[in-house]
């Protein structure tokens, strides 16, 4: 094991606190800003805000930290990486240049093409009015993606043309996103199944964590509008052997070599999003982090020291760190607020944290804060994290279900079918392909 470190790990999800949960485990020292209620049992939070990149830094140098994790993906895009490096800190994540991959899709999009990575055709536009005019040319809805950050909520997939001009509109001219609106991707639409693919890079290696699967949609069977994730699942059968190989060859190796080629070489989380249709994978989105909720499925099936693998990537060399088999399988369901993703209501007292959980089960922290009086409530719309990692899925996905039963709210909700159609697929005595080592 490696010698005791000091860790600060930026952000407040239910990723942070997977991976402060994790990093502890292995005997180190945990700082956690801004935290929640969930990681001050893991470790100390700080009180400041996972953006504000100045006092992030010297809060990490007046603490002394060893590495500094960074979780979400605003600190990342705003240089986090790049302050701290210029303070002679350490940290995982991307540079702000590298960065780019997921805070503009207009960059990657073209990122893409310029290094002949699969994705969908696709056209950009920075005026509203050339932008209905494209999407009206259509032969067929396509999906509208604000530019910028978004917090996971600024990608409409409508089921007809005049939806996409509304989601123009509510991005270009209403401006619900924010400057994140100032242009917009419109692509063509894929067909398959969904799978978010996480690696950990050193700029020129990569070591691949289970391939998983999100659920966006807020309501059962993928109905109501896209969240930040509702529950996720490792891993999939959708990513059998031969798919994963294709991935890494096909759009894993050229993304590195194209941004390292570009004066960016990428270190950190890359989760590339992806579709896979009959075998063949397409580049959906390139996130620069673990996903949220996918970290909460990836630490748990992933049979390795999670301090060691980060602290290689910051350093830039890999080398020593292979591929490690997935252990097991994990699912996990998200439990949110009232009003999420809309407005969600917040400061109900949470009730069933401290019973007795099934072997296996984790309930991981989002949005929560602790009272005076040692209760918690909500502080946020995805509030918790509650899954289950186990020998398999099906197992999995019935303690997970069991863990959710035991925490109740007012307004709380969640998705019923988390995995299902995974479970289906593992089931389908059709199914030719062999799964995923």
């Amino acid at each position: 094991m490696a010698s005791r470190a000091r860790v600060m790990i930026v952000g407040a999800g239910a990723r942070e606190h997977a991976l402060g949960v994790a990093i502890a485990r292995g005997g180190h020292e945990l700082l956690v800003a801004p935290g929640n209620a969930g990681t001050e049992a893991v470790g100390r939070n700080l009180p400041v805000a996972a953006d504000d990149v100045g006092r992030l830094v010297d809060i990490a140098a007046a603490h002394r930290a060893d590495l500094v994790v960074v979780g979400p993906e605003a600190p990342l895009s705003l240089g986090l990486v790049d302050a701290l490096a210029a303070r002679g800190l350490r940290a995982f994540g991307p540079t702000r240049a590298a960065a780019r991959l997921e805070s503009s899709k207009a960059f990657m999009k073209r990122f893409c093409e310029r290094h002949g990575i699969p994705t969908a055709p696709f056209a950009v536009f920075d005026d509203a009015d050339a932008a209905v005019r494209h999407t009206r040319a259509s032969a067929r809805p396509p999906v509208i993606k604000a530019d910028g950050l978004a917090a996971g909520k600024g990608v409409f997939v409508p089921d007809t043309l005049d939806a996409a001009c509304l989601a123009i509109d509510r991005i270009m001219c209403k401006r619900e996103f924010g400057e994140a609106g100032r242009c917009v991707v419109i692509e063509e639409r894929l067909e398959g199944e969904e799978v978010s693919f996480h690696v950990v890079c050193d700029g020129a290696r990569a070591v691949a964590l289970a391939p998983a699967q999100d659920h966006k949609r807020v309501g059962d069977g993928d109905t109501g509008p896209n969240t930040g994730g509702m529950g996720a699942l490792a891993p999939t059968p959708v990513v059998t052997t031969d798919v994963e190989q294709r991935i890494l060859r096909e759009i894993v190796q050229p993304t590195l070599d194209g941004m390292a080629a570009e004066g960016a070489p990428f270190r950190g989380a890359l989760f590339v999003g992806l579709m896979i249709e009959r075998g063949m994978p397409r580049v959906l989105e390139y996130n620069v982090r673990f996903g949220d909720p996918e970290a909460t499925v990836l630490v748990p099936t992933y049979d390795g020291d999670w301090f060691e693998l980060l602290d290689a990537s910051a350093r830039g060399n890999l080398s020593g760190v292979g591929s490690m088999a997935c252990r097991g399988a994990a699912l996990s369901v998200v439990m949110a607020a009232a009003g999420y993703p809309g407005r969600p209501q917040i400061g109900d007292r949470i009730f069933g944290l401290d019973r007795p959980r099934p072997a296996g089960a984790f309930v991981y922290h989002a949005g929560t804060r602790r009272l005076n009086d040692g209760a918690v409530e909500t502080a946020g719309g995805r509030v918790l994290a509650a899954g289950a990692h186990a020998s398999t899925l099906e197992v999995a996905a019935r303690l997970a279900y069991e863990t959710v039963a035991q925490i109740q709210w007012t307004g709380e909700h969640h998705r019923h079918d988390i995995g299902r159609r995974a479970l289906e697929e593992i089931h389908r005595p059709s199914l030719s392909a062999s799964p995923r080592a």
